[in-house]
């Protein structure tokens, strides 16, 4: 509380009270009507100042300069809604230090009775230090500005503190003067001050020039024509006058304006996104407070009205973007991106003058048509609707990629045209007469010349696709069409000549001219020169230069988004060194390897035509040309695999350069590392103490020992080392011997390494400490930035968003098990996982056990009896206490959030900041220790405040006030373990009157804030109210975005609820904050001239940091979670950061505060375009200039998910992520935008990695194709045999060369198999250079034993998958990651729910058309294809824990078949049926109707897919794989058989194999259909199981036609195997395709319930809800029901296909355990008991395992006769039906 005036007299040291008539008091509401506190008298709180236990006479008592200025009035006045004022943040707050009585410094007052300037809250902003102006001063403008504008009084109070604390911050390395200069230099007028840059961007310097004011917008707009020419000269004079008007300005001014833009932006909400408009905003308030209108007024103008007048009107326009009001909540509106003004839409309109000029009020006059000082006051009247538009269009389309990363393609498919090109020659000889050929060298350079058409095609084909992403308004297109003009001439130029050439020498009957040999030449240069052009110059800089033009109408386009920071020599020379090398390297190998491999098959196949073949329909025009088919699916192929290869080589020479980087850096463990230990004190010594500015009254020893002393005892406190092993690492003091001097022993540690005699075990092996000391070690070898002394350093926030995380573990969930499929509880797991810990903290428990029992009588040792204690010794190792109190339980609960991924382990990880800067303050500082004598008291809270004022930690919990009791019990927890941790939350108080939107406000609370008695909750220091809402997006960054106002000092760290960090990392953030090269700051003024070296280098922006993985022990998983976070963010940042090509992954990485905020904030909050948010700060900030480094010395902990179906949830998340950034305006800018070399580095780090999976999928499947078709060539016709001697065998008449091709096939298969392979290269070259040989070797070993190949082939395919879907459909929902342990057993049905979509389906085609394959064209290279599609089928049951557990798998059989059949008689969440509805409504999308019905819920709203999106992947492409396969079919079926008859025709074969069945489901469900509508009103209420019988007679007679047709098929082909399973192929190709088209074309929109599904099983169609849809319902739904019934026997089959994959393990002893050591990595003794069972339980289990297992046996015998049986009896089973053989 504040100390506060008892008496209700006004005081007079309020301002804002004039004594005469008491307070006055504005009051808004939204009616603007009463002027009444609505609430009533609120005096609750305000006049309960007893507990201060002050008087009257010691409120003044401190009139030193520090006087309360906002002390609380007379509390007897109604207290208004915003005059509520809170205690402060913390004790460095407005007013005297608050002496309340929760206060962990109550002190009395007479310890400090002298003047309070060594106690001030802002010490570096004392009188003493000749500062500009006082803290009263400071306070006196805010004031100022607050009545002037209408500011709220908390964010008054909070801007006040802000501002303060950052001038504390700066000017404790500064002087005060330079401190104010540089702040206003950053906000304002400073070089790269966002403000100036807009300023000059937005071309208001011509606005505000003298001479204009009459109405300077239509002038300007007027003016346009001839004012081109002299602009830059005027530019740089405007530049220049505004440097002098900022030199001039006097600091007083300055600091206005700093602290205008403060609360400006401090009470800007969501507009804190766009940030220019927010400068626009500044500026009209600027312009405002300087006019006289503003200076003269003398009311303050209501509280709260800049909220209402400025933010509110913005705010609801971006809101109703997104949202709509239905029945009085908000819907999300079914728009995608290109319909929705977004945040940067919004942003964009301020950076063109032409924009700005598009403001309009409501009465029709333009805001640019007032003189600037009258602009503010009009605000409110802006009719902003009329003024935004789309300026980008986030289409969803593929046509981004063409756009976005052109270059990309031209390089790959133009080299790929010329070297393949120069390599068929077989195409385009020229035949003459008498079978002579000719090959024409004119046609050659010409032919192989088009390389640079095609070229030039995709570049016309990304201008007409950029045409539709821009809006076509202003002068944006005008390069477009003048690039497209220039394209097509180039095209003319480039294929022109091929058509003389072509046609002369057909003509010239073998002889070539030499006019069409130079035309041939010149072609071929032209190409070449066009081909290099486009390949690197980026687009955005042809005709039209946006990125370095001059014009200034590129000026702001150039400024927000082309200004990217340059490399210095050496790295740009290794930027260009690395993609020289990448490209030099995959030209070569792809020629020799892919190009010449490839010359011989196309030498063979051009020419050859396959003789005595015909069909019924199209007789031999077909079949003669299945070469040629053969041959064009070959090219695509081997196109695809020139793509790959780059990514291949890419991945190569990146890990070489970052290996050769970490070399320079030394983190190597193969430099000289023998004495990395030894060294360790003087490293200490020298890197992480401030020693240059200490006079050195102790000897080093001294000071390095009391930093490694207290390293060692954090890790004892973590249970990571038990006594022994702390006793022989620390220091200790020794008696010296003589004198009684006492002299440090260093600990032998460090001498143990260069003496080979000492040996001893310090740490247990393998052990976390181990890790975490060779990793503090190691990292001191590098170069580091000096630190600065810790009251000199930067203040920084810790800034960390929690939803619903956990935050402490509860004894419930860690001691008993989720459920039965579980088998182990969450203590057992962790335990297993940390023996060594678990140990040592069941010491530490004993003791403290011990201890308390001595305190409380009980004597320990009461029994003598060794196995008595013994006993009593249980308890403790298995749960970790034996009385149930509390303080034990909590130190179990602890122990294990510790080592789960928990809230509570992040706070406890980064509080470690607030300790080290403590230990680092007493160790450099030991005057401090010595001023306090022994009151140690007194010590700790000098350490603490400063430590207070150098860190803070802020937790977003956007929840806080809606969480659950236990919720509140562990944040509560949490404040009072750390007292110091600000907690930000969402405040929700009801509406003011009926109807009306509830208002929100943004409020903080820390360990210190008091309780308010009624509620039981902490009073809030600040609670600042909010335009609505704040929560638009997906939430974290809106999260982040709410609480950002509450950070203190310079930098942020922005960390995620999973992470953790220690005690010896923390020790290093002054030389962390020192990468942000703002240390050592000049005495030169930023205004006294430009372009001054020191303001000269862009800024740093982010500072990275690695991360390590703390689950990568934890089983097979976790370790390749790990692995890939470990490559990532690592091994490629490392090299990227080098070249320029690092972004921002959110994990710990530090932010340039200031630099980020005044750019639109720390991420970006679009819903669901702006998923992965923190990249998107990444490309903002480097897009605008500012520097992205990497730190190698400094990691954070951090956890992933470990689970399967987690890891692929994480993975679906990025994968969508990266479909939403393609389509997002960022990828656009940098695409085209950026040089060459940099453009490359972006894209293969970055975007490049899911095209390269998509690309990968894409070859797999293109090579089964090409593998169908060469196998119906090469199982129909005969292929020439050769003796090794080369000669063709005898008899081989009439045979065809294909052994070329077969060649080529096997170098395709290594290819492909290379491309997998060499994603677990970085790893281990990784683990090499980090761990040595050893451990890379093992780590990887481990991992190929656990069939990590799978994971990873799998992995691909989703990854691919949700890129596809999300480009395609959209859909992009932040999935919450799991942060549970991967124990859980997860039943058949709901893997295969889940994975059907996206792998299993495709894995299944692919695995039939494997086995065509395999039959028609055996190699043993195909084993690899095996087990790469097999991998795409069973990995998600393979990686399920105890999957193979012979009674789990039963009962999952049964699980199986009741998930298939339930849900059609009462809707059932949990069903075939809905994944199936669910599955479909990505298509048809939902109808809008809202219908209130249980089962609405399942799903969120969907909209309709556009036709654009459908029409390719729904329609197109479904139907050329139909085509493809039916061709391939008809091919083989059109030789004769072995009797010599011509089979009969094979394209109705075919179609009634596909067709039938649908036809057949049609008529069973026609039938149905009317027994229902007939029986079921009847039946229905008195039978309610009628619907399902009906269901379950369709679905059994729909899996018989399904297999009849399946036996008739069989039965035509002769039971000939492989033509079987190649019609089989055709067939399901054709179902698919008519069930795509059904679904895409014929369905309308789905309705939310499932009423119609049991509508149409029972027949009662009427009491559902469908209102007039009754009659068009059954129509529909008949439709449906046709492509359900194939579907549902189609996943049934598929079902039982993979439980039959799945069997044979089961068949094996001991397979269970095995399966869970390659999973958990734990010896069999070590295993996961199988769980208990009670007697009824397992009697149960036995029944079904039975019953079921019978069953299963039984399908699986029927299965097999219907495929075996055949086979084995085809010579004796014969039918003699007409009509078949016509068939």
């Amino acid at each position: 509380m504040y100390p506060q005036s008892a008496s209700p007299t006004a005081d007079h040291a309020d301002p804002f009270t004039s004594s005469a008539s008491g307070p006055r008091r504005y009051v808004y509401s939204d009616n603007d009507s009463d002027n009444v506190d609505p609430y009533g008298r609120r005096d609750t709180y305000a006049s309960d100042s007893s507990n201060n236990g002050l008087n009257d006479a010691e409120r003044y008592y401190d009139h030193n300069g520090n006087y309360d200025s906002y002390a609380q009035p007379d509390t007897d006045s109604d207290v208004d809604i915003y005059g509520q004022r809170y205690p402060p943040a913390s004790s460095e707050s407005l007013g005297p230090s608050r002496m309340g009585v929760s206060d962990s410094n109550a002190t009395t007052w007479a310890e400090y009775a002298g003047p309070q300037g060594a106690r001030d809250a802002y010490p570096a902003w004392s009188a003493e230090r000749q500062i500009p102006l006082s803290k009263e001063e400071i306070e006196d403008i805010f004031l100022d500005l607050t009545q002037k504008f209408g500011f709220q009084r908390d964010s008054m109070r909070n801007m006040f503190d802000f501002l303060m604390q950052l001038l504390d911050s700066r000017a404790s390395r500064m002087s005060p003067n330079q401190a104010l200069l540089t702040l206003h230099a950053d906000y304002i007028g400073g070089e790269h001050a966002n403000y100036r840059k807009w300023y000059f961007a937005a071309q208001l310097d011509l606005d505000d020039a003298v001479g204009h004011v009459q109405n300077p917008g239509l002038q300007r707009l007027n003016r346009r024509a001839g004012a081109r020419s002299s602009n830059e000269k005027s530019l740089a004079t405007a530049m220049e006058r505004w440097r002098q008007a900022m030199n001039n300005m006097s600091q007083y001014d300055r600091l206005r304006q700093i602290a205008l833009y403060l609360l400006c932006w401090g009470e800007a909400a969501q507009v804190r996104f766009v940030p220019e408009c927010l400068c626009f905003i500044f500026k009209c308030a600027d312009d405002y407070y300087r006019s006289p209108e503003c200076q003269n007024r003398v009311d303050p103008v209501p509280e709260g009205l800049y909220l209402k007048s400025v933010i509110k009107p913005l705010y609801r326009f971006i809101r109703d973007q997104g949202y709509e009001v239905v029945d009085g909540r908000f819907v999300r509106r079914e728009r995608d991106h290109a319909d929705i003004i977004g945040y940067d839409d919004v942003n964009q309109l301020f950076w063109y003058p032409e924009g700005i000029a598009r403001i309009i009020l409501t009465d029709k006059t333009r805001l640019v048509d007032l003189p600037p000082p009258h602009r503010f006051m009009k605000f409110h009247s802006i009719d902003w609707n009329r003024a935004f538009f789309k300026t980008y269009y986030e289409k969803r389309s593929f046509g981004h990629l063409l756009v976005n990363f052109n270059r990309i393609w031209v390089i790959h498919v133009s080299l790929y045209w010329f070297y393949t090109a120069y390599n068929s020659p077989k195409v385009y000889q020229i035949s003459l007469p008498l079978n002579k050929v000719y090959n024409s060298p004119a046609l050659a350079w010409s032919v192989t010349a088009l390389g640079g058409a095609v070229a030039t095609i995709i570049m016309i084909a990304a201008t007409l696709a950029e045409f539709s992403y821009i809006p076509t308004t202003w002068n944006n297109t005008s390069h477009l069409s003048r690039r497209l003009l220039f394209l097509f001439i180039t095209l003319a130029l480039t294929c022109g000549p091929t058509f003389y050439i072509a046609i002369a020498e057909n003509s010239s009957g073998g002889t070539t001219s030499s006019l069409a040999l130079i035309l041939g030449i010149v072609q071929f240069f032209i190409s070449v020169v066009a081909t290099l052009l486009f390949a690197t110059m980026p687009s955005g800089r042809m005709f039209g230069d946006r990125v370095a033009g001059k014009s200034r109408k590129y000026l702001a386009s150039q400024t927000f988004t082309a200004s990217y920071p340059g490399l210095h020599a050496k790295a740009r020379l290794g930027s260009i060194a690395l993609w020289a090398l990448v490209f030099s390297c995959k030209a070569t190998e792809s020629y020799f390897f892919l190009t010449l491999s490839f010359r011989d098959p196309i030498a063979v196949m051009v020419g050859m035509k396959i003789q005595g073949c015909s069909d019924r329909y199209f007789g031999s025009s077909l079949c003669t040309n299945q070469a040629a088919f053969t041959l064009a699916i070959m090219y695509v192929m081997d196109l695809v695999l020139f793509f790959l290869d780059t990514f291949l080589w890419y991945i190569i020479w990146n890990t070489v350069f970052s290996i050769a980087r970490s070399f320079i850096l030394g983190l190597s463990i193969w430099t000289p590392w023998k004495d990395i230990y030894t060294r360790l004190p003087k490293r200490i010594y020298a890197k992480l103490l401030a020693t240059r500015d200490m006079e050195v009254k102790y000897k080093p020893k001294v000071l390095v020992s009391q930093i490694w002393n207290a390293i060692i005892i954090s890790m004892y406190r973590e249970h990571l080392l038990s006594i022994e092993h702390v006793q022989k690492l620390l220091y200790h003091q020794v008696d010296s011997g003589h004198d009684g001097k006492r002299s440090l022993r260093a600990p032998p540690f460090f001498i143990s390494q260069s003496d080979k005699g000492f040996k001893g075990e310090f740490f247990p092996p393998g052990s976390e400490a181990e890790r975490r000391i060779s990793f503090f070690a190691q990292s001191l070898t590098t170069a580091v930035p000096e630190p600065l002394p810790v009251d000199a350093m930067p203040a920084f926030t810790v800034l960390t968003p929690h939803y619903s995380e956990k935050i402490l573990l509860s004894l419930r969930e860690i001691i008993r098990e989720e459920d039965q499929n579980t088998r182990v509880t969450l203590l057992e797991y962790l335990k297993q996982l940390h023996p060594v810990e678990w140990d040592n903290f069941v010491k530490d428990t004993k003791i403290l056990a011990e201890e308390s029992a001595m305190f409380n009588g009980t004597s320990p040792f009461g029994t003598d009896e060794k196995g008595q204690s013994k006993m009593d010794d249980l308890p403790f190792y298995c749960i970790g206490f034996k009385s149930a109190a509390p303080e034990f339980t909590l130190r179990t609960r602890i122990w294990a959030s510790l080592r789960a991924q928990t809230l509570y382990r992040t706070v406890s990880g980064f509080m470690n900041y607030a300790k080290a800067i403590k230990l680092l303050y007493r160790v450099e500082n030991p005057e401090v220790v010595q001023q306090f004598g022994g009151n140690t008291d007194k010590l700790e809270r000098e350490l603490e405040r400063m430590a207070r004022r150098k860190f803070k930690f802020v937790v977003s919990m956007q929840r806080y006030s809606k969480f659950n009791k236990e919720e509140h019990e562990n944040a509560e927890f949490l404040l009072r373990a750390y007292p110091d941790l600000q907690i930000a939350y969402l405040d929700e108080e009801p509406p003011r009157k009926e109807g009306g939107e509830s208002r929100l406000f943004s409020a903080l609370i820390d360990g210190h804030s008091e309780f308010i008695p009624e509620t039981g909750r902490r009073r809030p220091n600040f609670r600042i109210e909010l335009p609505g809402n704040p929560i638009l997006g997906d939430g974290k960054s809106d999260n982040q975005n709410h609480a950002i106002v509450f950070y203190r000092g310079e930098y942020l760290q922005l960390i995620d609820a999973n992470q953790d960090n220690y005690l010896e990392e923390c020790l290093k953030i002054r030389n962390v904050l020192g990468e942000f090269e703002e240390y050592s700051v000049s005495t030169q003024s930023p205004y006294a001239q430009y372009g001054h070296k020191e303001f000269k280098t862009s800024p740093v922006a982010i500072v990275g940091a690695r991360e390590y993985i703390f689950s990568e022990n934890i089983g097979i998983l976790g370790d390749l979670a790990a692995g890939k976070e470990q490559t990532f963010g690592t091994l490629s940042a490392r090299a990227w950061a080098w070249i320029g090509g690092k972004l921002h992954y959110g994990h710990p990485d530090f932010l340039n505060a200031l630099y980020m905020n005044t750019r639109g904030g720390v991420s970006k909050a679009q819903k669901g375009l702006h998923l992965n948010e923190d990249i998107y700060a990444g490309m903002n900030a480097f897009g605008r200039g500012g520097r992205i480094k990497h730190t190698e010395y400094y990691q954070c902990g951090k956890g992933r998910d470990l689970g399967f179906g987690t890891i692929l949830n994480f993975q679906t998340k990025i994968g969508t992520g990266m479909g939403e950034q393609m389509l997002s305006r960022e990828y656009y800018y940098l695409g085209t935008q950026l040089p060459i070399d940099r453009f490359l580095t972006f894209y293969y780090g970055h975007p490049g990695f899911h095209i390269n999976n998509m690309l990968v999928i894409l070859a797999v499947q293109c090579f089964i194709v090409t593998m169908v078709f060469l196998g119906t060539l090469n199982s129909s016709i005969s292929v020439c045999q050769y003796s090794s001697s080369g000669t063709i065998l005898p008899g081989m008449d009439g045979c065809y060369n294909l052994t070329p091709v077969f060649d080529w096939i096997h170098r395709c298969i290594i290819s492909i198999f290379l491309v997998f392979m060499i994603a677990f290269l970085p790893l281990f070259i990784q683990e090499l250079v980090e761990r040595g040989t050893g451990r890379a070797i093992i780590r990887l070993g481990k991992q190929f034993m656990s069939l990590s190949p799978v994971f990873e082939v799998f992995s691909t395919q989703i990854y691919t998958h949700s890129i596809i879907s999300n480009l395609t459909f959209g859909g992009a929902r932040y999935i919450a990651t799991g942060r549970g342990f991967a124990t859980t057993r997860i039943s058949f049905s709901i893997l295969f729910s889940r994975f059907a979509g996206p792998s299993i389906y495709l894995g299944m085609r692919t695995l039939i058309s494997l086995l065509y394959v395999t039959m028609a064209l055996w190699t043993p290279y195909l084993i690899y294809f095996w087990i790469s599609i097999l991998a795409l089928c069973v990995a998600p049951f393979l990686f399920n824990p105890h999957q193979f557990a012979f009674a789990d798998f039963v009962i999952d059989y049964r699980e199986f078949l009741r998930w298939m059949s339930r849900g059609n008689s009462r809707s059932h969440n949990n069903s075939w049926i809905g994944y199936c509805r669910l599955s479909r409504t990505m298509i048809t999308g939902y109808k809008k109707k809202k219908l209130g019905l249980p089962s609405d819920k399942m799903s969120g709203d969907v909209p309709r897919a556009g036709w654009r999106a459908v029409i390719f992947s729904e329609v197109i492409f479904p139907i050329v794989m139909a085509v493809l396969f039916t061709i391939a079919y008809i091919f083989v079926k059109s030789f004769p058989d072995s009797t010599g008859s011509i089979p009969p025709n094979p394209l109705i074969r075919i179609a009634i194999i596909a067709l039938g069945p649908i036809v057949w489901n049609a008529a069973v469900l026609l039938m149905q259909f009317i027994i229902s509508i007939f029986l079921g009103p009847m039946m229905d209420p008195t039978f309610p199981r009628f619907g399902s019988i009906m269901a379950s007679t369709a679905h059994v007679l729909g899996v018989i036609g399904m297999l009849g047709f399946f036996e008739f098929l069989w039965f035509l082909e002769t039971w000939n195997a492989s033509h079987a399973v190649l019609g089989i192929i055709a067939v399901i190709a054709i179902q698919r395709a008519v069930h795509k088209v059904l679904i895409a074309v014929f369905l309308s929109r789905e309705f939310k319930h499932d009423e119609t599904n049991r509508a149409w099983w029972t027949g009662r169609w009427y009491g559902r809800g469908l209102g007039a849809h009754v009659m068009s319902q059954p129509a529909r739904e008949f439709i449906v029901k046709i492509i359900e019934l194939s579907l549902w026997s189609s996943d049934l089959l598929i079902g039982h296909f993979l439980l039959f994959m799945l069997t044979p393990p089961i068949l094996f002893p001991y397979a269970d355990r095995l399966h869970a050591m390659l999973l958990f990595w734990l010896r069999p003794s070590k295993q996961i008991r199988a769980p208990l069972y009670s007697l009824k339980q397992k009697k149960q289990r036995r029944w079904i395992i039975i019953k079921y297992g019978t069953v299963y046996v039984i399908v699986i015998i029927i299965f097999t006769a219907l495929i075996v049986l055949p086979a084995a009896f085809r010579n004796r089973i014969h039918f003699n039906c007409t009509l078949c053989n016509n068939l």
